[in-house]
């Protein structure tokens, strides 16, 4: 009786499932010979999977797949197609030279609707990565790269010990990384490399132990770039060449402009030249890197944690910095910059004793820079007689208000040769139990339209304000300790 309604149960079954409409399924690697045993090189047998996915989903079951050449994928040939690992198990060993996977379309529209090509709809439109590990076993091994592709997602993938991760060339669009683990490569985690890009979000991913850089935009044209809500440390080599956990370099070409990185934890060890974020713009034109907003994020321990080169239009707004073992900020040769509701802080509790971190803001050769509403504690930046916890110089169109700046070793402001520099409604102090303090404010050579106005300043050793400038105006502040302006010239 109990064979009898088990055969009926699968009749019926059978019934069903032939009575509904056709099924799909995914094509299986091991279906096409991949052994998997880390050991047999199942290269071709992969590329015939890629080949005969007519569903558009290549399943690799868990294992480790070895393979010696980059697995070409031409969307216009292949078709749409997804590459997905059962549950991250299955692990892509890349024992050759290049990318393990290499995924190539055609798009050289725009994300205009009316850019896209029928055949990029058909065959090309939006190929899937997800669920795989990518390891390296060649030093000049990459984990993916794509070109002219339209709408390409990246998920839930590891990609290690190779030499650059993410590799995007030529140019692509609407690009969507999300949930992935960019782990200890040689080379850079995720590089833009002489790429057009418009329209790419990286969001919610650990990009980490990335020897030349976590993300690095190269020589590129790129427009609506979201780096949200990841974790990126470590990107960097103390012994090896200049890194940053995130750098837009147009130092030699290309523009990158309409972008945020917003609520991410960006830190790292220092490293000599090294930067948290550091945008490298055009030495002739500042104009190529701007309209970026930096905002929400925790930026620390490097030798600079936000480096601002020959930029325009760069809000940097409501983030925790601390151990910038040079400065915490740094601009340079930029114009339209906003620096507010920021925490620069000296937290005990992350020094060790004879620990270094100067910190502080350097403004050098810029012109409109708002600097309000943050607080400022234990900068040291600077020698025994010129520094601060900020210093202006040879800029213009400077405005420094509302801030707090707590004991600073040197000065609290220094303005050096600077036109139209205000310090209105800030608080200089310091902690009388250990009083290092040279003067609250320091003004030096030609400062025509400076302001000094309604700030509260601590005395130091060299008074509460020092002013060997001329075409400063001082008034109608409130001086704490010992005297007040002392002007020598």
């Amino acid at each position: 009786m109990y064979v009898f309604s088990k055969l009926l149960r699968l009749v019926i079954i059978s019934s069903l499932i032939f009575s509904m409409p056709e099924f799909s399924f995914a094509v299986n690697v091991k279906d096409f010979g991949a052994k998997a045993d880390g050991k047999t090189d199942d290269t071709h047998s992969i590329i015939k999977a890629t080949l005969a996915a007519t569903d558009g989903i290549v399943e690799f079951p868990r294992g480790n797949y070895k393979v010696t050449q980059t697995i070409f994928i031409d969307l216009s040939k292949n078709g749409m197609i997804g590459l997905s690992g059962k549950g991250g198990a299955a692990s892509i060993i890349m024992a050759g030279e290049g990318p393990a996977f290499c995924f190539i379309g055609s798009h050289m529209g725009t994300a205009l609707p009316s850019s896209v090509k029928p055949i990029t709809w058909e065959k090309e439109r939006m190929p899937l990565i997800d669920a795989l590990e990518i390891v390296g076993a060649n030093p000049r091994a990459d984990g993916i790269e794509i070109r002219n592709c339209l709408m390409p997602v990246f998920r839930a993938l590891l990609i290690r010990d190779v030499r650059n991760g993410l590799h995007f060339t030529s140019r692509n669009r609407n690009v969507l990384i999300n949930a992935c683990h960019i782990y200890n490569v040689s080379g850079i985690g995720i590089y833009l490399d002489n790429v057009n890009i418009h329209q790419m979000i990286i969001s919610n991913s650990h990009i980490s132990y990335c020897k030349k850089g976590g993300i690095k935009v190269m020589n590129s044209e790129i427009r609506n770039f979201e780096i949200t809500g990841n974790d990126i440390e470590y990107n960097c080599d103390p012994a090896g060449p200049v890194s940053a956990d995130i750098w837009v370099d147009c130092s030699q070409g290309g523009s990158v402009r309409e972008g945020t990185i917003s609520g991410n934890t960006v830190q790292a060890i220092p490293s000599p030249g090294g930067a948290n974020i550091r945008f490298s713009g055009l030495p002739a034109n500042s104009n190529k890197i701007g309209l970026w907003s930096i905002t929400g994020n925790h930026i620390s321990n490097q030798e600079v944690n936000i480096e601002l080169d020959h930029c325009r239009g760069v809000n940097v707004t409501g983030n925790t910095f601390i151990r910038g073992y040079d400065r915490h900020l740094i601009i340079n040769s930029s114009r339209n910059i906003t620096v507010s509701d920021n925490v620069f802080d000296h937290n005990d509790d992350y020094f060790t004793p004879g620990l270094v971190s100067l910190g502080g803001i350097s403004v050098n050769k810029s012109q409109g820079i708002i600097l309000n509403d943050n607080i400022i504690d234990g900068a040291e930046y600077g020698n025994e007689e010129k520094g601060g916890a900020v210093v202006v110089t040879d800029s213009r169109e400077v405005s420094i208000s509302g801030c707090h700046i707590q004991n600073p070793k040197i000065n609290g402001v220094q303005i050096d040769n600077s036109v139209n520099v205000q310090v209105v409604n800030c608080i200089i102090s310091e902690e009388t139990s250990n009083p290092r303090m040279l003067a609250g404010i320091a003004l030096n050579g030609s400062c025509a339209g400076a302001l000094i106005r309604n700030n509260n300043i601590s005395a130091g050793k060299n008074g509460n304000i020092i002013n060997n400038a001329t075409g400063a105006i001082i008034d109608a502040n409130i001086f704490t300790g010992r005297s007040g302006v002392s002007e020598k010239n």
